[in-house]
C-alpha cells in the first residue's frame, strides 16, 4: 500500500515536471552587463530600452563619459525569444568611442523574427 502511494506521487511529480515549459528567465533588472572596467574608465549607462514593432524589434541605450578625455567601449547586444533563450547568428561586436564629458546612444536591431527580450553587454 505505501509502495503504490509512493508510485502516485512520483508519477505526479513526474508529469507535472513535464508540463513545465522550458525558459531562462531574463528579468527587467538584468538588461544591462557593464565590466568592472567600464565603470572604472568613467562610464556609466541606462539599460537599453526595447522597442517592438511588426517586422523587428529594436533597442536603444545610452552611455555617458563622467571623465575629461573619451573612452572607447566595445558592446554588443543580445537577443532572446519569448521562452528566454538566446537567439543566434550574435550581433557583430562594435565599438563607440564616447567623447570627453559627453554622451552617446547606442542603437540594435534583431536579426531575426521572435525578439523578445534584449541584453546589453559593455566592456573595454
Amino acid at each position: 500500500m505505501l509502495r503504490g502511494r509512493f508510485a502516485a506521487l512520483v508519477m505526479v511529480l513526474v508529469l507535472a515536471g513535464c508540463s513545465a515549459r522550458p525558459a531562462i528567465p531574463v528579468s527587467d533588472e538584468q538588461t544591462l552587463v557593464m565590466e568592472s572596467s567600464v565603470l572604472a574608465a568613467g562610464i556609466t549607462a541606462e539599460p537599453p530600452s526595447l522597442t517592438m514593432n511588426e517586422i523587428q524589434a529594436s533597442a536603444s541605450s545610452r552611455l555617458y563619459n563622467e571623465r575629461n578625455e573619451p573612452v572607447t567601449v566595445n558592446y554588443r547586444f543580445y537577443w532572446y525569444d519569448v521562452r528566454g533563450l538566446e537567439m543566434h547568428p550574435l550581433e557583430a561586436t562594435r565599438t563607440v568611442t564616447i567623447p570627453a564629458r559627453a554622451s552617446v546612444t547606442l542603437y540594435g536591431s534583431a536579426n531575426q523574427l521572435g525578439a523578445h527580450k534584449v541584453r546589453l553587454y559593455l566592456y573595454l
